[in-house]
C-alpha cells in the first residue's frame, strides 16, 4: 500500500457518500462492476486489480471494495503532474483542472483504511508497477487521445490474465473520437472480444467472451430496471445494455457517514424483489443522472 500525502492540517471535503463523490460513475456501470467482479470472485478467479485515470476516486474507491487477501489494487493517474505532451496537457488543463493527488486520497480514505497503489505519471508507467499476465479486471479512463489510448489498450491485454475483463469509459461520446478510434480497432483487429456497452462505457475481453456473456444475458433477465437486446456487431454478439432505470447497488460506507446501520458491501447482498426494485427507482435519481450527462458535455 502507499502512503498517504494527505496533510491533516488541511481542510479538505469529507463525503459522506459515494455520490458526494465528483464524477461520472452512473449506477448501471456500478451494477456491471458488480456483477463482473463477483462473478470472478464465485469462480475464484484470482489476480489484481487496475484502474488508470481516476479523477477524484469514485469509481477507485467502489472497486476497492472488491480487493481480496492476497489481492494488489493498483491505480494510475498524472493528478497534478505536468503531462509529457501538449495535447494531453490541453486536455488536462480543460477538463481535470482540480484534479490533485491529494484530493484523490482524501476522499479514498474516507471509505478504506489504507491507499491503493498509486502511480503519479503518465500511464506508460503502468507496466513498471504492475506485471504481465496478473490482473482480473482492468478500468481504463484516462486520455481520450488515439494513441494515448491504444497504447493502454495493448497494456491492458498483456497485464490481464485470460479470463480478465477490460472496462473502457467514454468509448462513444462526441468529445472523444480517439477513444472510440482505438476501442474498435482492438474488436476489429486486436483480439479484442466485446461483451457488453451501456451509454459510456465498453466492456471486454480477450479470452472467451461466450460464457460471460451468456451468464450476463441470464443475469439480465432477471432485472426489470435494465433493458437490453443482443446485435451482431463485427461477427460477434454484443449486449447493448440501456441502464437509465438502473439501481444503484450497495455503496461503501464512508466513515463521515450520518449516523445510522451502515450498508452491506457491495457484492454482499440479496437481489432485491421486484417491489424493492419499483421503490427504489425514483424520478430524482434519474434527474441526477441525467443532469450529471449533460454537465458532461
Amino acid at each position: 500500500m502507499t502512503t498517504s500525502s494527505v496533510d491533516t492540517d488541511e481542510q479538505l471535503p469529507a463525503p459522506a457518500r459515494l455520490a458526494d463523490v465528483p464524477g461520472w460513475f452512473f449506477p448501471v456501470d456500478q451494477l456491471l462492476f458488480d456483477w463482473f467482479l463477483t462473478r470472478q470472485r464465485q469462480r475464484e478467479e484470482s489476480g489484481d486489480l487496475l484502474e488508470v485515470g481516476v479523477y477524484l476516486g469514485k469509481s477507485a474507491i467502489f472497486c476497492g471494495c472488491y480487493v481480496r487477501d492476497g489481492d494488489r489494487f493498483t491505480v494510475c493517474d498524472l493528478f497534478d503532474s505536468p503531462a509529457e505532451d501538449s495535447s494531453n496537457s490541453a486536455e488536462m488543463a480543460k477538463s481535470y483542472s482540480t484534479l490533485t493527488r491529494r484530493a484523490f486520497e482524501a476522499n479514498y480514505l474516507s471509505f478504506h483504511d489504507a491507499l491503493p497503489t498509486v502511480v503519479q505519471g503518465p500511464s506508460s508507467r503502468v507496466p513498471e508497477h504492475v506485471s504481465q499476465n496478473s490482473c482480473r479486471f482492468v478500468h481504463i479512463d484516462a486520455s481520450h487521445l488515439y494513441d494515448h489510448v491504444h497504447a493502454d489498450i495493448g497494456c491492458a491485454r498483456a497485464l490481464l490474465r485470460p479470463y480478465g475483463i477490460v472496462a473502457l469509459d467514454d468509448f462513444r461520446a462526441e468529445h472523444c473520437p480517439g477513444v472510440a478510434a482505438a476501442t474498435w480497432q482492438a474488436v476489429t483487429s486486436g483480439g479484442l472480444n466485446a461483451v457488453c456497452i451501456t451509454s459510456t462505457k465498453f466492456y471486454g475481453t480477450w479470452g472467451d467472451p461466450d460464457p460471460v456473456r451468456d451468464e450476463l444475458l441470464g443475469w439480465l433477465r432477471g432485472r426489470r430496471d435494465l433493458w437490453h437486446e443482443v446485435q451482431s456487431v463485427a461477427g460477434a454478439p454484443l449486449i447493448r445494455i440501456d441502464g437509465r432505470k438502473a439501481v444503484a447497488p450497495p455503496h461503501p460506507a464512508s466513515r463521515h457517514r450520518s449516523s445510522g446501520a451502515p450498508p452491506r458491501p457491495p457484492g454482499d447482498r440479496p437481489q432485491p424483489t421486484a417491489r424493492r426494485l419499483a421503490a427504489r427507482v425514483l424520478p430524482s435519481s434519474v434527474a441526477k443522472v441525467v443532469g450529471a450527462a449533460r454537465r458532461r458535455g
